[in-house]
């Protein structure tokens, strides 16, 4: 069975970009526009990875990871950073909070497909 990936992202194009990227290495994605549309689409169902933005409207993905390591069923759930930052202080914090890796933008659809493939280990 493909792994269930959520891809959390205020930019259209970018959602676009990351859905072909997994879809076509064979995951199933689902997408939310923020951290509170992510965070209710956790609520509603189970995914294997997190790909989020930072900033965002609404609810950040710093914010968003803090809250959904409160889950108890995304406490193991490894979630992957896609943002313009590479500040170190920010990478982090976004450690901190639980994050598993983090890719900057603009990315390589092939880099991306990469890091979900390790950090699923398939």
């Amino acid at each position: 069975m493909a792994a269930k990936i959520l891809t959390v992202d205020d930019s259209a194009s970018i959602r676009l970009t990351t859905r072909v990227a997994l879809s076509n290495a064979g995951y199933t994605i689902t997408e939310a526009v923020d951290g509170m549309d992510g965070l209710s689409k956790m609520r509603s169902g189970q995914f294997d990875l997190i790909v989020t933005d930072l900033n965002m409207p609404q609810m950040d993905g710093l914010t968003m990871i803090r809250e959904l390591r409160k889950l108890p069923a995304y406490m193991g759930v490894p979630v992957i950073f896609l943002t313009t930052e590479s500040d170190n202080e920010l990478k982090s914090q976004a450690k901190a909070a639980g994050a598993t890796g983090w890719l900057t933008k603009p990315f390589d659809p092939e880099s991306l497909v990469k890091i979900v493939k390790k950090v699923l280990g398939r």
